[in-house]
Formats: C-alpha cells, sequence, structure tokens
C-alpha cells in the first residue's frame, strides 16, 4: 500500500479550522427582525415627525385634541407588516387649506378612528396599495372627502362617517372618490366601500366610480343625498364609470333625481355593474327620470345587471333596463 503524506500534515490545522468555523457562524444566521414601535403622540410637530420616522409594523397612537396643519405621508409599509395611525374621534387633524391627511405612495397603511376636517380634501390616498380607512369622521372641506387616486388599488375604506362636503358649492365633493377623471392611467382597482354613512351635506355623489378603475365593491353602505348640487351631472348617490363594480345591500335616501347611475365616459368603460339588494327612496326627487337606477350604457357589449333583489320607494321607477330575477 503507498503511503498518504498528505493526512499528517493537516491535522494540526483541524482545531483551527473547527475555531474559524465556529467563530464565523453566527454572521451566517439570520438578521433579527427590528422591535415594532408604538409612538405616542399628542402635538401637531410630533404627529409630523412621527409619520416620517415610522417604520413597517410600527403604530402611531394620537391622544385626543387638535392637530393643526396638513399631514402627510411618504413612508411604505408592508402587507405583513402594516403602519397603523390610529386614535379616537375625538383625535381631530384641523387642515387650514390642501390636504388634512396625505398618503403619497405609502402602501399598507391603516388609518383608523380619527376625524379629518378642514381644507380642501380630507384623506388623499396617492400610489399607495393596501391602505385601510377604518372607523374615520371626514367632514367640513371645500372638496373630496376621501380620494383613491394614482393606482392606489386594493384600498379599504369601512365603518366611516363622512358628511358637510364640498363646501365651496361647486359640485366637486364627492364622498368617496376613486381614480381620476378624463384618464384611464389611473388604476385604483378593487377598492372596497363598505359599511359607511356618507351625507348629509355631501357637495357631490356620495361615491363616484372613475373610468380606468375596475373591480370596485360598495357593499353595506347608508346615502343621504341632501347635499347634491346638480353641477358636473351630481343627481344620483352613486356615480359608476369604471367597470366590473358591485352595489350590495345598500340604503339610500334625498337624491335629486337618480339613486344610482352607470355612464360611459370613455368607450368600453362604466360596463359590468351589478346591483343586488338596494333599498332606494326616492321621496322629495324632481329630477327627469326618478330611478332607483338609471343605467345610461346597457348594451350586450357594456352589461348592467339589476336584480330583483332591489326595491324603491317613490320615485317612477326601479330601473330602464330587464330585472334579472
Amino acid at each position: 500500500m503507498r503511503p498518504r503524506p498528505l493526512l499528517l500534515p493537516l491535522l494540526p490545522l483541524l482545531p483551527l479550522l473547527a475555531l474559524s468555523a465556529a467563530t464565523a457562524a453566527p454572521a451566517l444566521a439570520a438578521p433579527s427582525a427590528a422591535a415594532e414601535a408604538v409612538i405616542d403622540v399628542s402635538t401637531a410637530a410630533q404627529l409630523k415627525s412621527a409619520l416620517t420616522a415610522a417604520r413597517a409594523g410600527d403604530t402611531i397612537r394620537l391622544a385626543d385634541g387638535t392637530y393643526t396643519g396638513n399631514f402627510k405621508t411618504t413612508t411604505a409599509a408592508r402587507s405583513d407588516a402594516r403602519i397603523t395611525l390610529t386614535g379616537t374621534s375625538k383625535a381631530v387633524l384641523t387642515a387650514g387649506g390642501g390636504y388634512g391627511l396625505h398618503l403619497d405612495g405609502a402602501a399598507y397603511w391603516t388609518v383608523q378612528g380619527i376625524t379629518v376636517t378642514g381644507g380642501q380634501k380630507g384623506i388623499m390616498i396617492d400610489a399607495a396599495r393596501g391602505v385601510v380607512v377604518d372607523g374615520v369622521t371626514v367632514h367640513g372641506l371645500d372638496m373630496e372627502g376621501v380620494h383613491f387616486r394614482k393606482s392606489s388599488a386594493d384600498g379599504i375604506i369601512k365603518n366611516s362617517r363622512i358628511h358637510d362636503t364640498g363646501n365651496d358649492g361647486r359640485g366637486m365633493g364627492e364622498g368617496v372618490y376613486v381614480g381620476s377623471a378624463n384618464t384611464l392611467t389611473d388604476k385604483s382597482d378593487r377598492v372596497q366601500i363598505t359599511g359607511n354613512t356618507i351625507g348629509p351635506g355631501v357637495g357631490g355623489e356620495n361615491i363616484d366610480i372613475k373610468e380606468g378603475t375596475t373591480g370596485a365593491r360598495i357593499v353595506g353602505n347608508t346615502f343621504d343625498g341632501s347635499g347634491l348640487t346638480g353641477a358636473n351631472y351630481d343627481d344620483s348617490w352613486v356615480d359608476i364609470k369604471g367597470n366590473d363594480v358591485l352595489v350590495e345591500n345598500n340604503k339610500g335616501t334625498r337624491t335629486t333625481n337618480n339613486g344610482y347611475e352607470t355612464r360611459t365616459q370613455q368607450p368600453g368603460w362604466g360596463c359590468g355593474t351589478v346591483f343586488r339588494g338596494n333599498t332606494s327612496d326616492l321621496t322629495g326627487a324632481t329630477g327627469p327620470k326618478q330611478l332607483a337606477i338609471n343605467a345610461t350604457n346597457h348594451t350586450p357589449t357594456c352589461p348592467t345587471t339589476v336584480y330583483a333583489s332591489n326595491t324603491v320607494t317613490a320615485g317612477k321607477g326601479l330601473t330602464n333596463i330587464p330585472v334579472t330575477p
């Protein structure tokens, strides 16, 4: 048998190799996640600082009180580690103009419980996926209350109260606005609007779903159209110009003309809306149609479906298209 001359020279090195491996082991371990922080805030300056400093998983907790100014964040969270801005309805963001709260690219934030008032617009959500607005109060604005814009897809607004918007009288005070007018580039898709009370005093449609957006869900809301002005065609609680929208189990009162409308503002849009289980009270309506559901664009290639589970009180009828059993 041949000798193995290389084996013995390696033996003295084995303890050093083992020590080196043991020393290197900690560097190979996965880094631990940063601790999630709760940031307590009681002044406007602290709030502005917290909106800038917050990181994924953090909670900003507002004390009751008035926070005067325009508040903005550009920090994105993650779907598995949301950033939450929370307080009671007595934590009031008050703006003298501009936006009350601006989530600009701030994906996966939750805004919960607070009040936003004053200023031009209430809560503006730009280019921010997965934002949840839950249990807020928005009122006293020149224009719209809550706006999902610039492809802010998969957003939710629920259990919230919006009233007294559009105070500048131009008919641009929608309660909830999804998308952008006169463009198909704003893909604020799959926005869910559920369990909200919108009105009175909303100086535009309670909800406006714009062309270019797809898959909105409008479910279980209560509408009051007493603020409708007639400007910019606002003569219904809900105006739908996006595609594949579900409108289900909502209740509406006090409109000037119709309850709900579908409309084609751009070719191929305003199509596929489904109405199911909605209760419309048109008492006091004076417009020319006075329908619970006015489908202005119902064709074989751009259908609207109205189920018999929808009901209407007063006015001139349920709808202007065939009803589906």
